[in-house]
């Protein structure tokens, strides 16, 4: 097997984006350009298709690439189809040779050459789906500010909700929003349509900042991860922390049923 290795972690939170970019990066060195010989999905109950459907759409075909795409992560093969694995809160992708051993398993990939991907999940929500739709929004990394201006005017939302709703920007979860929005010190109950210009220009500037960063932090400790989330380096939304590094307060608050961690560093706009 290649040496690309899990790394075991408690999974307690949804995988974002810098995660999954990681995933898609070491997936890649595993599978790219390999042939998937057999699809079996034992847990068929979120699948979009018959497997019947799945197994003629996939098996024989080449995989192209691992990309990241929004909070899921696609497989795309030489004959146009792509294979979209969302992971909800508890999924994991684990490497197995010959026989897939793993327990609540959702889907395996058998590839040529006996190694093989299964996506696992004991809740039964990871999500497999056959030739996802595109969707509107636009990813995390490419948004423009003409276009995060235009949504938050609209609404009097709390910031941190907008940056975190998948319909309007895709990729950012509870943890990342509430990085982001200490970089750029907005406070995350801060009403979005009163966010001066300058400071949307500030949050589109913390928002590719913090999540490249932290793709590579992630690469830098756990270089081979394909599941799990590595999150000590965060600066915020620390659970067991009482300061930031800065000397600040951490607090902690609900919103929108999310635990929220945030300090008086951060301007509220209301």
């Amino acid at each position: 097997m290649d040496k690309l290795v899990v790394l075991s972690l408690n999974i307690t939170t949804m995988p974002e984006l810098p995660d999954l970019q990681v995933f898609a990066r070491n997936l890649n060195k595993l599978f790219k350009g390999k042939t998937l010989e057999k699809v079996e999905v034992p847990h068929s109950k979120k699948l979009n298709v018959s497997i019947e459907q799945l197994k003629d759409a996939l098996e024989g075909a080449k995989l192209h690439d691992v990309r990241r795409v929004g909070k899921e992560l696609h497989f795309a093969f030489n004959n146009k189809h792509v294979l979209g694995q969302h992971l909800m809160l508890h999924g994991e992708f684990r490497l197995f040779d010959g026989e897939n051993k793993h327990k609540s398993t959702i889907i395996e990939l058998h590839f040529k050459g006996e190694q093989g991907l299964a996506i696992t999940d004991f809740q039964g929500a990871a999500t497999p789906t056959l030739d996802p739709e595109e969707k509107d929004a636009p990813d995390a990394l490419d948004v423009e500010k003409e276009y995060l201006m235009g949504k938050l005017a609209k609404t009097k939302k709390p910031v941190k909700t907008v940056l975190m709703d998948q319909k309007v920007l895709r990729g950012i979860g509870n943890a990342y929003a509430d990085e982001i929005l200490w970089d750029a010190k907005i406070s995350p109950f801060s009403i979005s349509n009163k966010l001066p210009e300058e400071v949307v220009s500030k949050l589109i500037k913390s928002i590719k900042e913090v999540l490249e960063d932290a793709e590579k932090q992630i690469i830098k400790s756990n270089p081979d991860l394909i599941s799990g989330e590595v999150r000590d380096f965060l600066k915020v939304h620390l659970p067991r922390q009482k300061q930031t590094a800065t000397g600040a307060t951490i607090y902690q608050k609900e919103l929108n049923a999310r635990k929220t961690y945030y300090t008086d560093e951060q301007e509220l706009f209301e």
